[in-house]
């Protein structure tokens, strides 16, 4: 596990009410894979909430990952669901815990909001 991946994790809780909506509730379980070693997170998630641990448990999801991917992932170097529809992940369960998780991850680095980008527009042309 990388110092930035252990940082991201540590992140959470305090993250979580600007980040989960309504629609999140259970637990994900998350699976970083390194070598012939397995990481596993438990992220327990409610509206606006977060509780994170390690370890494998009861879950309503689970999202495998190498550790590599994970790190290009909390950068916004990679996206979670292009990694999932190219087979580089795999997730099983409930997938609006997947959908919740993902908004926890940077954009890609030079994104844009577009409607910011359109206020800036109108604001030159007013």
């Amino acid at each position: 596990m990388t110092e930035a991946a252990e940082r991201f994790f540590e992140a959470l809780p305090s993250r979580a009410p600007d980040v989960l909506g309504g629609l999140a509730d259970g637990t994900l379980q998350i699976d970083l894979g390194d070598d012939h070693r397995t990481e596993h997170w438990l992220v327990r998630m409610r509206p606006g909430v977060v509780q994170v641990s390690r370890g494998r448990g009861p879950a309503d999801a689970i999202w495998y990952s190498s550790a590599a991917l994970f790190d290009r992932l909390i950068t916004g170097e990679a996206q979670g669901v292009a990694a999932v529809l190219r087979n580089e992940s795999t997730f099983s369960g409930n997938v609006v815990l997947f959908l919740a998780f993902r908004r926890f991850f940077p954009d890609p680095p030079g994104t844009r909001d577009p409607r910011e980008t359109a206020r800036r527009a109108a604001g030159r042309l007013g």
